[in-house]
């Protein structure tokens, strides 16, 4: 097995299909799929300059199951890498099992009319996958994806269980521009823009968007602000670990794109539903997203480091014990291998990894499976030897996020 279709021609996609490229002896044979020809041909170049490695490329609706099951055929795919839209993931899904493939994505399924992602759409195709025995494996990017296996390699290696859970994403990086998003315009700004959830003993707690800060230091950036949000793998980290007694997630953001975030929310340009102009509908932020500037043009100005990784705190035969497990990533370095900005690099490898375990056959179960379901063990050597290495350190207690430190140990 070694042929991959990459539906995506993002910033994502154009790191994994060239990290594709520099694993020959997994991925021989890589077709590189999106609705804009154009920017597939030119990733394909840009692959072929840098590894000498040719990528297939094809024009393609990825909602249109039909049109994607034929170019699944033609290419001769045995796993489909999902790098598009959110919105996508349940045609590209049934496209796969209708054509009999394997299927991985990094971001859950979310409805285009509503600012609302969770895993339920997704985990409704287990035994569809498991009958037709493929596998689908949800959520290999960084957050969720490497945070996720991240604590399932603490929980095997370190720990008995989790009972404290903070995922820290910090972006230290700048592209010198007044304001622009690090992926996906439109997905950031429906992400930041929606209430704020975290698990704590057994229920969701829900509070406004961006209202709880917190300072952080982070390895290798320094003190940044933080602020907790809703994330995804917080659904499904609770789930599959239900010893966890709290689950948080944490963004770094500066003081201009929050006072940016808010104005275009004030205004009305963070609104999904569509408007009447000049008697035409659009959708505000759609619309916005066309005039910020392409992610995928941001490597050659970004300077600075990322820093993402876990706080965890749980049993052990010597008593509780915390851990923290993160990555670091040079904006410049990334885009001097592959010409892309951090933040693309840290979802882009990740999914190659993923790609690559389903290929080799070590992440092959029938069914439909969220990464920390998975053994951590090749992956996590995967991240040493591709592009982000990890660090794990054990610290002297679970930290005060804005709490005493009796409520942060609670």
């Amino acid at each position: 097995m070694d042929h991959v279709l990459v539906v995506g021609a993002g910033g994502v996609g154009a790191v994994a299909v060239a990290k594709m490229a520099m694993r020959p002896e997994i991925f021989k044979k890589i077709t590189l799929a999106s609705r804009t020809l154009s920017k597939c041909d030119a990733i394909a170049a840009d692959v072929k300059t840098r590894t000498g490695v040719t990528v297939d490329t094809a024009q393609l609706d990825a909602m249109d199951v039909a049109a994607t099951v034929a170019v699944i055929r033609e290419s001769g795919a045995e796993l489909l890498l999902n790098l598009a839209l959110p919105y996508q993931d349940l045609a590209l899904m049934d496209a796969c099992l209708e054509a009999g493939i394997h299927y991985l994505d990094t971001a859950n399924y979310e409805p285009p009319e509503d600012a609302h992602f969770e895993y339920k759409w997704q985990w409704a195709y287990q035994e569809r996958f498991r009958e037709k025995g493929l596998t689908a494996i949800l959520g290999s990017g960084f957050d969720p994806g490497v945070t996720s296996i991240f604590a399932t390699w603490i929980r095997k290696h370190k720990l008995d269980g989790i009972r404290l859970i903070d995922i820290l994403d910090c972006n230290g990086g700048d592209n010198g521009k007044p304001f622009a998003t690090n992926f996906n315009p439109e997905i950031n700004i429906r992400e930041v823009t929606a209430p704020a959830r975290h698990w704590e003993n057994g229920a969701w707690v829900q509070t406004p968007a961006m209202t709880q800060k917190v300072a952080f230091d982070f390895p290798a950036v320094g003190e940044k602000n933080m602020y907790l949000m809703y994330h995804e793998e917080l659904e499904s980290l609770t789930t599959h670990f239900p010893e966890i007694e709290r689950a948080r997630f944490w963004m770094t953001f500066g003081d201009a794109y929050i006072n940016h975030v808010t104005v275009l929310q004030n205004i009305g340009m963070t609104r999904i539903d569509p408007v009447v102009h000049e008697g035409k509908e659009i959708i505000p932020l759609q619309f916005l997203k066309t005039v910020l500037p392409d992610p995928s043009d941001l490597g050659a100005l970004t300077k600075g480091k990322t820093c993402i990784g876990d706080i965890i705190t749980g049993p052990t035969a010597d008593g509780e014990k915390t851990y923290y497990i993160y990555n670091i990533c040079d904006h410049e370095a990334c885009f001097e291998e592959v010409g892309s900005q951090a933040v693309a690099y840290t979802t882009g490898v990740p999914a190659m990894i993923g790609a690559a375990l389903v290929m080799q056959g070590i992440w092959r179960d029938p069914g439909v499976w969220n990464t920390e379901q998975l053994d951590p063990d090749a992956f996590m050597a995967m991240l040493n030897s591709d592009g982000l290495p990890w660090q794990v350190v054990e610290l002297d207690s679970h930290p005060a996020f804005g709490e005493t430190e009796a409520e942060a140990a609670a």
